[in-house]
């Protein structure tokens, strides 16, 4: 009997081992679900971070700007752009002359004119054909309606780098001091229109255009005469407007058309 206490024994304590190694085995798969919970949560905070820039997108410039109401000889026009992104995704005409062969020309000119502001992205664009005055009143108030555009495109950005824009200045100042007044003379690019070329040359000085010439436009036959009506008239409203939004001069639109892309294209080397 006093051996087989030791045998006795033995067998207690591997019985004893063999629980405890089992006990430790049942606890290890407690602790995988943890771990996969921890794991689980990764993918999901890297969604929600690429959620972030999706909204930044959103948040973008874009909506509807209505342009000022031009009063034409027979009757009202106005402008109503939608932007996205700074790009005119389309224009409309909420008002436009009625009444009349009025009805005729605005259902001929308005989609045309609609179709050209989101062709070219501004305000030059063709003059109708038959619909002069309301092709003039439906590009002065696209302009405006465009520069309220960029105005509200430049207050938001200047909130946030008023800081550089001071130091801008500053350059711009000296720069001022030097050849700002000096007088410079641009000539804008040839426009073949259907009767002949248009060429334009401006003097500009402290940034405004002091005097416009046609060193070309169309002759021969009936040309020379709308050429000597034309030009004089396009040339004081360039000095007056000191821009190429002005009107088209009634009877001669393919040289109005040529002499305002000539002198868009003198602007933008002048830098104006």
């Amino acid at each position: 009997m006093r051996k087989s206490h030791p045998i006795r024994r033995v067998v207690l304590a591997t019985a004893a081992t063999v629980s405890g190694v089992v006990l430790m085995l049942s606890l290890k798969p407690a602790s995988d679900p943890n771990a996969e919970a921890a794991g689980g949560t990764a993918p999901q905070q890297s969604a929600a971070a690429q959620e972030s820039p999706q909204g930044g997108a959103a948040g973008a410039a874009s909506g509807t700007v209505d342009g000022d109401v031009v009063q034409t000889q027979y009757g009202k026009v106005q402008v109503r752009l939608t932007v996205s992104n700074g790009k005119i995704t389309k224009s409309d005409a909420v008002q436009a002359p009625k009444g009349g062969t009025s009805d005729q020309k605005t259902a001929l000119a308005v989609p045309k004119l609609n179709q050209e502001a989101v062709a070219q992205q501004s305000a030059q664009i063709d003059t109708v054909s038959g619909a002069t005055y309301t092709s003039t009143g439906y590009k002065k108030s696209l302009q405006s309606a465009i520069d309220k555009m960029k105005a509200s495109a430049g207050s938001s950005q200047g909130s946030g780098s008023s800081q550089g824009s001071g130091t801008a200045q500053g350059s711009g100042s000296s720069q001022g001091s030097g050849g700002a007044s000096q007088a410079k003379t641009v000539t804008g690019k040839l426009v073949q229109t259907q009767y002949g070329p248009v060429q334009v040359r401006i003097t500009v000085s402290n940034g405004k255009i002091t005097k416009a010439d046609a060193v070309q436009a169309p002759k021969g036959g009936t040309s020379d005469q709308k050429t000597a009506l034309a030009v004089p008239k396009l040339n004081q409203e360039a000095v007056a407007a000191g821009s190429a939004n002005i009107d088209s001069v009634s009877g001669a639109s393919y040289t109005s058309t040529g002499y305002k892309q000539s002198l868009q294209s003198a602007l933008d080397q002048a830098g104006g």
